[in-house]
């Protein structure tokens, strides 16, 4: 009920209802209401309230005073509302695991549909090209306005998912909202015959669509406790990951069941959204401290009559200036992404691992489809290979994250912990990524088995989503105080590079290809700066302190 309870419509109907639906503790005949919201003031008015109404008895509004006036305390002093001891269960981290569970997998699986959405098409882009009579680069278009436009999309609704007066749920379902609605064009309207007009409304899209890739991490440590966080942000993650790999697996048996339609898989991202818009805006709840503080301060004013009661969402909002929230939103992540070398050397890093899977858009279907001569649904299937790396790699990543991180700080042993820890795993797996796309790219040949090809692909995916995880953490600790805009930072250029890769990945790829190896040389030039990389989780490890000692944002 709690989900529903706080979820966006339930909300509404809260509201509508004159709170009569949906009630919270607070409006119930047996709350106590604490004595800390109780001053000279507030006493006066509930006073009042029981004079005016002889029927109510010991009820007031709704509620009980505790026994014993306590003494008045300043007037304009604020009373910061908190919640109701350690075992609260309106705090989010005293949920049962279930629902943690079930609110985790609700968040990857908007991200994973994000991701699935901007890929998914790619499979029929013989078929677009044919329809609308254009290159192989123009039909790409789509997919790298769609992608930077969820890379732009962060910087814009993250800081406002961190406002006590929005919170994250309403954020969610609003713009999916929106994303629904831009999907019916793109789906039924003008751009299904013109590259112009869908190119543009896939970048809007993509603008919407971001707050599950930009928020997601913030929901999921919203639930899960410190010295789980990292097993939290890990299963979130996964979904964001795996989805651009899955969108051209789902895609190509979309296209191969409509006939070749490429419009098709567009009208499926119509059907995805528009039944998230409607499950989760009855299921997915307000998980925001700040949010949910400000909604108790509202309630617990409305029944004492004290408008010193407040949250400190409340009084944050109230002390930043239109010029305070400027920075915060928009020049401060830039500012960290480009002259903190931390950040920017993590995000350049993340942003090549996502930009070679985006890539390899172009190269599966000159492995599979050319050199192969799989069919487009076996094609679909190839792609799996990444994410099943991913998921092995994930396990061995979870289990060493539980010995060197939970455990610790479960024993209470926190004070050696720094970023560096993150690190070994890391430079490992950045040792592993080069040697999965060497594999991939020399494998490819019409005498080989393509098994190799899927091995390669699958070593990438094991390393790159151990470093993805590492580097991640690393920056969360080095810049604990500005965690929001370092990663909005972080996906606006990993997104933007991301979306460019594949308009030249084509040409890469044809330029340098053989008859013998299609992939081989354009793969050995990725591998290549791949092992370059290398250096960045190398140099962390040895120099990371005093880098971090110099930075105006770290700690």
């Amino acid at each position: 009920m709690r989900f529903v309870r706080d979820s966006f419509f339930g909300r509404l109907l809260y509201h509508a209802s004159g709170h009569k639906i949906l009630g919270y503790k607070e409006e119930k005949p047996d709350y106590v209401i604490p004595e800390k919201y109780l001053n000279g003031r507030s006493l006066e008015f509930l006073d009042q309230e029981v004079q005016s109404s002889s029927t109510l008895g010991n009820e007031v509004t709704g509620a009980k005073i505790c026994e014993g006036k306590p003494e008045a305390k300043a007037e304009d002093a604020p009373i910061i509302v908190d919640y109701d001891g350690p075992n609260d269960p309106d705090n989010p981290y005293n949920w049962p695991i279930y629902k943690k569970i079930l609110f985790i997998s609700g968040i990857g699986i908007m991200t994973d549909s994000v991701y699935m959405g901007s890929a998914i098409y790619t499979p029929g882009i013989e078929y677009m090209m044919a329809d609308l009579d254009i290159t192989r680069v123009k039909a790409t278009l789509p997919l790298a306005m769609f992608v930077i436009g969820y890379g732009i999309g962060p910087m814009i609704f993250s800081p406002m998912s961190e406002n006590a007066a929005l919170g994250r749920t309403s954020i969610y379902i609003v713009t999916v909202f929106f994303f629904f609605i831009l999907s019916i064009p793109q789906s039924f309207g003008p751009a299904t015959h013109s590259l112009a007009s869908l190119t543009v409304l896939r970048f809007i899209a993509g603008i919407f669509a971001s707050p599950a890739l930009g928020t997601g991490g913030a929901s999921a440590s919203d639930v899960v406790t410190v010295p789980y966080m990292p097993m939290g942000i890990i299963a979130w993650s996964m979904a964001g990951i795996c989805g651009p790999t899955l969108g051209p697996l789902v895609g190509s048996a979309i296209i191969n069941a409509a006939n070749g339609s490429w419009l098709w898989t567009l009208r499926f991202m119509m059907i995805i959204s528009g039944a998230s818009f409607l499950f989760f805006g009855f299921t997915l709840p307000e998980t925001s401290a700040k949010a949910i503080l400000r909604r108790k301060a509202q309630r617990l004013r409305a029944l004492t009559g004290n408008p010193n009661i407040v949250s400190e969402g409340e009084l944050e909002n109230q002390s930043m200036t239109p010029r305070e929230v400027a920075i915060d939103t928009l020049w401060r992540p830039i500012e960290i992404m480009v002259f903190e070398p931390v950040a920017l050397s993590i995000d350049l890093y993340i942003a090549l691992i996502y930009s070679i899977i985006f890539l390899w858009f172009e190269a599966f279907p000159t492995v599979f489809l050319d050199t192969y001569g799989f069919t487009l649904v076996e094609l679909g299937v190839t792609y799996s290979s990444v994410p099943i790396g991913m998921f092995i790699s994930a396990w061995f990543y979870i289990a060493y994250m539980y010995k060197v991180y939970t455990k610790k700080h479960l024993e209470g042993k926190t004070q050696n912990l720094t970023p560096e820890l993150f690190l070994p795993p890391t430079i490992v797996a950045s040792v592993v990524m080069p040697i999965g796309i060497f594999i991939f790219g020399w494998s490819a040949s019409a005498n080989q088995h393509w098994i190799g090809c899927l091995i390669g692909a699958a070593l990438f995916g094991a390393g790159g989503f151990i470093v993805i995880q590492a580097l991640f953490n690393y920056m969360a600790m080095s810049f604990p105080r500005y965690i929001a805009s370092a990663f909005g930072g972080s996906a606006l250029l990993r997104s933007v590079m991301a979306g460019c890769f594949p308009l030249f990945g084509a040409p890469l790829f044809n330029n340098l290809k053989t008859n013998k190896f299609p992939v081989a040389w354009g793969s050995t030039i990725l591998a290549l700066i791949c092992v370059g990389m290398i250096a960045i989780p190398v140099t962390f490890y040895t120099l990371g302190p005093r880098i971090r000692a110099k930075s105006k944002y770290s700690g």
